[in-house]
């Protein structure tokens, strides 16, 4: 669902109960279209994330810590010019729209205090975030610049007035009467369905809109304009719910895996798995956090995935051409025999022959069979053309089979590359990938790491036996788990055949198969096999595991193993931070 300006409104509310008159302690901008607020109020700390995203915008209280980039944006330079050490006096919504204003009072060059507002537009993808002082109501500064020939209506970049967004000219639900309705619904000739409400009222999104119209029926009343009075009722008494901050902040989760949230209860969600949140903002934030970190991390690896997505083309190419030269391969039986028989033939070989009918005596039939020749050759040198083109054949056929092994190890590699970008958790995994794709040379040029680049750890995990259990994050964290920090006992495990991480298991103490199969789970799940079932992983000791000469990072070979099948799942074993 949209945060649609009913949700900004429970947002507000919260805001409102928890930091106005708060300070500004700092101000960060860890994404392009991102903003995050410390604020101090009565010794309490209060983290405000502003996202002007245009898939995922939002602004809510956050608990999530993002790395902030070395150089801060303008936008943030700007911010922390004006609204560092500033106090939050207001916070006030558009009527119902998705606008809100935060009001920050502060002094400016010459020491007299002045009002600046931060407008938080969330818009899709029109949403923005902007800065404008109040007395002048000039803009500032917008996180989002939008020139004249992007939007002739509205732009927003600094140094001119601050226009509010175009009117929707519907009723606020908060703020209307019966009369205001009737016209409304009459004027427009408004069609009396399930998004009814959605088309009347400011801020109300299509899915709430459904519920509206859900809560209509189940009252059994006839939507239609004689029964306006009727449904003005059930409007009153879900809106009244909003007024007086009776909310039910949960969110929505059926089998197919679709999900949604709201701040007022979803009775037309039936058969969804429902869970509730004490607050506005601790819903959104778990609700939009794997969602928004996954497409950013996609998006900061698009180059990354197109590199490699085209050097497993090449690689299949490749497979494809070496599989068609050993189908030709095949026919090189079939000229050393030429050659033979030709050899104990060469007294019948006249000069000027083209061909010559011999007896094949490789074969149970001992059939007759003809052999072409080349009439201006002579008949050794007939048969010295077969034996080439035998030899030829043969050294071909080596040379395919051994690139075959090569290209299908490369494959693997650059598979498992694809997966460990999927199973990425934050931005420093993309700079070890490119490490490790520098030191493999598929990235020409190489940067040095400078001694205050800190590489991230493998995955730490307890099992519910309270057995250690690591997993790598990256190929070059593979070779690490596996050839340096496992002791030979240690149990290693990988899912067979599939690209994905290396597990290790100590084995300082005892453990029973619940462990395993919970190690055996967390390979499952971060490999390419994570939405599969039955995954088989295969497990033995490190002591077994070898990794060839010259071989690509995270490749190994192992033996003496036994498997296990799993259908993997998200883990739910305790996670420990370094």
């Amino acid at each position: 669902m949209a945060l649609d300006g009913i949700f900004l409104y429970s947002i507000a509310e919260e805001l409102k109960n928890s930091i106005i008159n708060s300070k500004v302690e700092k101000i960060n901008q860890p994404e392009k279209d991102e903003l995050v607020l410390l604020l101090r109020k009565d010794r309490s700390n209060y983290k405000l994330l502003i996202s002007a995203s245009p898939v995922y915008p939002r602004i809510h209280f956050t608990n999530i810590t993002k790395e902030n980039p070395l150089s801060p944006p303008m936008f943030c330079m700007l911010l922390r010019k004006h609204l560092n050490n500033s106090r939050l006096v207001n916070i006030r919504q558009l009527n119902a729209d998705r606008v809100l204003f935060l009001d920050f009072e502060s002094k400016d060059e010459l020491g007299f205090n002045s009002i600046y507002t931060l407008v938080v537009e969330i818009m899709g993808k029109h949403s923005n975030i902007t800065l404008i002082r109040e007395r002048d109501n000039i803009i500032m500064d917008s996180i989002k610049h939008v020139t004249p020939n992007m939007n002739s209506f509205r732009s927003l970049y600094p140094g001119i007035p601050y226009v509010f967004p175009p009117s929707s000219n519907k009723l606020n639900p908060l703020n209307y009467n019966y009369e205001s309705l009737y016209s409304f619904v009459s004027e427009k000739n408004i069609k009396f369905d399930k998004n009814f409400p959605s088309k009347v009222f400011e801020g109300i999104s299509s899915q709430f809109s459904k519920e509206i119209y859900f809560r209509i029926i189940k009252n059994n009343i006839e939507l239609s304009i004689d029964t306006l009075q009727e449904i003005n009722k059930i409007l009153l008494e879900i809106f009244n719910l909003i007024k007086i901050n009776s909310f039910y902040f949960a969110s929505y989760e059926n089998l197919d895996g679709n999900k949604d949230f709201y701040c007022l209860k979803l009775y037309n969600l039936e058969g969804y798995s429902i869970k509730e949140f004490s607050t506005p903002s601790e819903l959104i934030d778990r609700y939009y956090e794997d969602k928004d970190k996954g497409d950013r991390l996609n998006s900061r690896t698009s180059n990354l995935q197109r590199l490699i997505n085209n050097n497993l083309d090449r690689c299949y190419k490749k497979l494809n051409l070496l599989n068609n030269n050993l189908e030709e391969c095949k026919e090189k039986e079939k000229y050393r025999m030429y050659g033979e028989l030709l050899t104990a033939n060469i007294y019948n070989i006249k000069p000027g022959d083209s061909e010559i009918n011999v007896l094949n005596y490789y074969s149970e039939d001992e059939e007759y069979i003809n052999i072409s020749l080349d009439p201006h050759k002579t008949p050794s040198h007939n048969i010295q053309n077969y034996y080439k083109k035998y030899n030829k054949l043969k050294k071909s056929e080596e040379v395919s089979v051994k690139q075959i092994e090569v290209t299908e190890e490369e494959v693997t590699y650059l598979q498992s590359v694809l997966t460990n970008i999927a199973n990425l958790e934050d931005y420093k995994g993309i700079d070890e990938i490119k490490k490790e794709l520098m030191e493999a040379g598929y990235i020409k040029f190489k940067r040095e790491l400078k001694k205050k680049d800190s590489i991230s750890k493998p995955m730490h995990f307890l099992s519910s036996e309270g057995i250690d259990i690591y997993v790598g994050k990256n190929n070059i964290q593979n070779d690490y788990l596996t050839l340096k920090f496992g002791n030979k006992n240690d149990i290693w495990m990988h899912t067979k055949n599939i690209p994905g991480s290396h597990v290790v298991i100590k084995t300082t103490k005892e453990f029973t198969n619940k462990t395993l199969e919970e190690g055996a789970n967390l390979a499952a799940y971060y490999s390419k096999a994570k939405d599969s079932s039955n995954v088989p992983v295969d497990y033995t000791e490190i002591r077994n595991v070898h990794k060839p000469n010259s071989s690509k990072p995270g490749m190994v070979i192992y033996y003496t193993n036994k498997t296990i099948y799993i259908t993997p799942e998200e883990p739910k074993l305790e996670r420990v931070n370094h």
